[in-house]
């Protein structure tokens, strides 16, 4: 299921950003007094009572400046909002309603979707009374906040949980079918691998970058196995992304990602792997999903006898933090390989829901600090007491240690890579989550 974007909205300087940080619980956004700081949507992952959510950053819309970054960022604001399943509204409490907050609340109702009405920097008990004058932009019941002093910031996210969608899980497809995102950057022949994958020509071929503009779904069984592949627009790297809809469709990638059980990394064999690669690959990775990188158009690429084996220690060095990926090399013009990939999607999607007995895994971990011991420090060794898999896609397992703090990363990735090797894991990431004896599941 993916995940419910919020997307905060109002006119500049209002305390939109401030609250994206804190909701975020980090500073992905720059916080500054300047209108027009934050020009570009920003999104992140956020979670409120168990309700995972992403939460989209805004520039300040300003409906009256028809100055060229204004015009931008207005236009960008306008597409957060047709993307989002609930919508923030930020005003300020201490300049009331102003003529730029009435147009923009015109725009919201037009959106028919789903509002909450926000008032910042509602410090005092008079500016709280004052706030119920913020009934008058029609769009319900104002809540007063303060994002600078985290005042009544529970009660607002409750209101915009209470807003997601009720039955969030109504268009999902069946269990035993497998979801597949095809992500790359533009016009390295993901659309080409899709046609090819479900026979017919449902995306639109063209080497014109930017062709794909919205992600689409299609059923396919094969070998009495049940697929559904999600084609995607090419993720571009910021700086060259220029027309506000194909900002829109990068936002439809990356929820398809969220909404996969595998993804269908393709990279350009001629071009290799470039930083934008990397970008996409790591917010799959991050996402936890199973992964197959596909090399295509490698009948372009200059081979000798050993080719194969140099691009992929060429891809493992580059993409250092994905070095359990399976890689296939297809060529979508000539359809070499693709006819591969079906039979590698399954099983990277098995490993990826792959559970171990509690025995089992136990034992595993055992032998491996017979074969390495754990380190110590200031006198204390680390001792690993119990392990537990908690979880699948990805397989997340908890180990209970005497003193977490004493885990190095590198006996993480040890224990990782023993497991690996027991167990296989191939094509998904793991997590271990370190916890000390005392402490719940």
């Amino acid at each position: 299921m993916s995940k419910p974007i919020v997307a905060i909205v109002g006119r500049p300087n209002v305390g939109k950003s401030t609250l994206f940080n804190i909701f975020v619980n980090s500073r992905i956004s720059i916080v500054e007094d300047t209108p027009g700081v934050t020009r570009d949507r920003l999104y992140a992952d956020a979670e409120w009572l168990d309700n995972e959510f992403m939460m989209v950053d805004t520039g300040g819309i300003e409906l009256m400046n028809n100055d060229k970054i204004a015009v931008s960022i207005r236009e960008q604001a306008q597409i957060a909002i047709a993307e989002a399943d609930v919508i923030v509204f930020v005003c300020d409490a201490r300049s009331g309603i102003t003529t730029e907050d009435a147009e923009v609340a015109k725009l919201l109702r037009q959106s028919k979707k789903q509002v909450v009405l926000a008032i910042n920097k509602a410090d005092t008990p008079k500016q709280e009374i004052e706030i119920y004058d913020f009934y008058n932009l029609g769009i319900g019941e104002p809540i007063p906040i303060s994002a600078a002093n985290h005042i009544n910031l529970g009660d607002l996210l409750d209101a915009i949980v209470a807003k997601f969608p009720v039955d969030a899980s109504s268009g999902e497809v069946e269990e035993d079918v497998i979801k597949v995102a095809i992500i790359g950057r533009p016009n390295v022949g993901k659309s080409s691998i899709f046609n090819t994958l479900v026979g017919e020509t449902r995306s639109i071929v063209s080497d014109i970058a930017g062709t794909t503009r919205d992600a689409i779904d299609t059923p396919v069984t094969t070998d009495g196995q049940n697929f559904l592949f999600i084609d995607t627009a090419g993720m571009r790297r910021k700086g060259k992304i220029d027309e506000p809809i194909e900002r829109y469709s990068i936002i439809r990638a990356l929820r398809a990602v969220d909404r996969s059980d595998v993804v269908l990394i393709v990279i350009n064999a001629v071009e290799g792997v470039t930083e934008q690669d990397k970008k996409i690959a790591g917010y799959a990775h991050e996402a936890g999903k199973g992964i197959v990188l596909v090399v295509n158009k490698w009948d372009l690429y200059e081979k000798d006898n050993t080719s194969t084996l140099r691009f992929t220690e060429m891809l493992r060095k580059e993409l250092i933090f994905m070095q359990y990926v399976p890689v296939v090399y297809v060529s979508a013009l000539t359809q070499q390989r693709i006819h591969r990939l079906p039979e590698v999607i399954k099983f990277v999607a098995e490993q990826n829901a792959m559970r171990i007995s509690t025995s089992v895994l136990n034992q595993v971990i055992t032998d491996a600090v017979a074969i390495s011991a754990p380190p110590a420090e200031k006198g204390k060794r680390l001792k690993i007491l119990y392990a537990t898999q908690v979880k699948i896609k990805p397989p997340t397992f908890v180990i209970f240690v005497n003193e977490p703090e004493i885990m190095h990363f590198s006996y993480e990735r040890y224990l990782e890579n023993k497991l690996r090797e027991s167990f296989g894991f191939e094509g998904t990431p793991i997590h271990l989550i370190i916890r000390g004896k005392n402490e719940n599941e």
